[in-house]
């Protein structure tokens, strides 16, 4: 790892963090035992004036902190970060997570072989399972991340059935339709390029928004195996909390109206809007809780409609720069994870 203020890295690691000291540090001194040497560490303080990095440089004097005065959230704090970097690469990673020494290498080579791949992602893997000895998928990006023609994302090694177990089945890289934000590889001046994350998603689903104007320009997202990483999960918002349900819903839907293209968008948008209804009937039947969930459906659906002339705006650009068809992007794509697929 680079000393800051050293020569220009290959890679900048940007970790937006807020108030959760010990899981950086066990990340930090993860990144120590990278083997590929030649990176540097970006931290991005949300924390403002309640912020617990005090003595961070002290202990880890080969970082930088950029201290925001406010929570700009996950995407408004990896922008930040990335406005201040000018390595060819970037990663983009959660606090919470525990990378194995080779991780970076495998990515810097995977990338290295391809200029048009803008995107990787490595494995992700529960940390709490793999503290009981266990090498089981993670929720948030597992072995790479898909989409169905709705706009619904799903995973490799995620199902409804569950998290599989790492078995090596998904040992062999692969295009994929996004890569987490979990730890995200990017191509700096592609990232540029675009804008980077949408700061007004705040959190969720930025990275799979990024991901799909990324593919949309004509460059390649892949999965790289090799390159594993851990991670805690949970350590922003619990999985069910009703924040998170107001985040996944909202920026689901506006990522969706920002990157279809319209003639899918108006056929497709009355299943979608139904299925978003369906949602909000489920979490109903779920108690006190399940009708505070409900809620949150409702008030993102109301939010989507109240950015409508701004998503509509930002939809114009995006759809003018695009290079790939849909009918292209969506080849062997399912309609929805949540409809039965006809058999082969």
């Amino acid at each position: 790892m680079q000393a800051s203020g050293k020569t220009t890295p290959a890679v900048t690691v940007i970790i937006p963090h807020l108030r959760n000291r010990p899981t950086l540090d066990a990340c930090l001194d993860a990144l120590r035992k990278t083997t590929f040497r030649d990176f540097a560490v970006l931290v991005v303080d949300n924390g403002g004036d309640a912020s617990d990095l005090a003595g961070l440089e002290s202990c880890y004097p080969e970082i930088s902190v950029l201290h925001l005065p406010e929570n700009a959230g996950y995407a408004g704090g990896c922008n930040a970060g990335l406005k201040l970097v000018i390595s060819p690469y970037v990663v983009f990673l959660n606090d919470d997570t525990v990378v194995e020494p080779e991780w970076l290498g495998c990515l810097v080579e995977a990338a290295e072989c391809d200029p048009q791949i803008a995107a990787l992602q490595p494995k992700i893997l529960s940390l709490p399972e793999h503290r009981q000895g266990r090498r089981v998928f993670d929720y948030a990006g597992a072995a790479g991340g898909l989409i169905d023609r709705l706009g619904f994302p799903y995973c490799l090694g995620r199902s409804f059935g569950g998290r599989e177990v790492d078995a090596g089945q998904y040992d062999e890289m692969c295009d994929i339709f996004w890569a987490s934000g979990v730890a995200l590889f990017v191509q700096r001046e592609v990232a540029e390029k675009l804008g980077g994350f949408e700061t007004e998603f705040f959190m969720h689903m930025e990275e799979i928004d990024l991901c799909w104007r990324m593919l949309l320009a004509g460059y390649r997202v892949r999965s790289v195996p090799q390159s594993v990483v851990w991670h805690e999960g949970g350590a922003s918002l619990s999985e069910g909390s009703p924040l998170k349900v107001y985040y996944n819903h909202r920026n689901a839907m506006l990522t969706l109206l920002r990157n279809r293209s319209t003639v899918p968008l108006v056929l497709l948008l009355p299943l979608r809007i139904a299925l978003e209804a369906a949602a909000v009937l489920y979490y109903l039947a779920g108690g006190k809780a399940g009708v505070m969930r409900a809620g949150q459906v409702a008030r993102a659906f109301a939010d989507v409609l109240r950015r409508l002339p701004e998503t509509l705006r930002q939809r114009r650009e995006i759809q003018r720069s695009r290079r790939v068809s849909d009918r292209e992007l969506f080849r062997n794509t399912p309609l929805s994870i949540f409809l039965p697929r006809r058999p082969d």
